[in-house]
């Protein structure tokens, strides 16, 4: 029986993860169906991509009333601290956010996927890695071994993350960043696409660059 996903969010991370989810269902490979979006921005009908917005944000006490199961890409580069607390303030179970992981990723079998994380196509996660509640995976990025990764992390498509990583909560890593083992990553913190990071980061700030250098502190 399939389980009904709803999808926080729209245009963006939200219709690229609800069409590999879709693409898995229709290889067999997935019980999850996706229903549609809960976004704030569109109409209550409007389609984006495959699927329309079924309901507000604040709807999903109701959905999670009727069962369905739920996913949250409602992230974003620089204000990572907000949207992950409006996230927190629906109080949508662990068990009620939908895991998955598309047919075509590799995942390690020692790597630990917290409840709600997201592993999309091409996607390469090594051994003895473990990721927090909501993290996303995007297409065809790569995971080292031995990392510690927190809560509602987004990896963008094409980032290589090293191996002995501590990554702390809402971290953002950019398209085609490059991150050397052995580092820490603070929270919230952001390294921009084509980044090759050889430095620690605190929490908050936003690096950029090859080799990635302090920009600004997050807003």
């Amino acid at each position: 029986m399939s389980r009904r996903v709803v999808i926080l969010g729209g245009t963006g991370n939200a219709t690229v993860v609800a069409a590999a989810i879709e693409h898995a269902r229709r290889m067999g490979a997935t019980d999850l169906e996706v229903t549609g979006f809960l976004n704030d921005r569109e109409p209550v009908g409007t389609v984006l991509d495959l699927f329309p917005v079924v309901g507000r944000i604040s709807d999903s006490k109701r959905f999670l009333d009727e069962g369905y199961w739920f996913v949250n890409t409602i992230l974003r580069i620089d204000g990572n601290r907000e949207r992950i607390a409006l996230f927190e303030s629906l109080n949508i179970p662990d068990d009620r956010l939908a895991t998955f992981v598309h047919p075509s990723a590799y995942v390690a079998p020692s790597v630990q996927l917290g409840p709600g994380c997201i592993i999309m196509p091409n996607v390469s996660m090594s051994p003895a890695t473990k990721l927090g509640k909501g993290c996303l995976m995007m297409s065809g990025s790569m995971m080292g071994h031995n990392n510690e990764v927190g809560d509602f992390c987004h990896i963008a498509a094409q980032a290589a993350v090293g191996s002995y990583l501590k990554i702390g909560k809402g971290v953002h890593i950019g398209l085609n960043a490059t991150i050397h083992e052995g580092f820490t990553i603070g929270d919230y913190a952001t390294l921009g696409m084509g980044s090759v990071l050889k430095h620690d980061i605190l929490e908050g700030e936003i690096w950029a660059g090859n080799p990635a250098r302090f920009l600004r502190m997050a807003e």
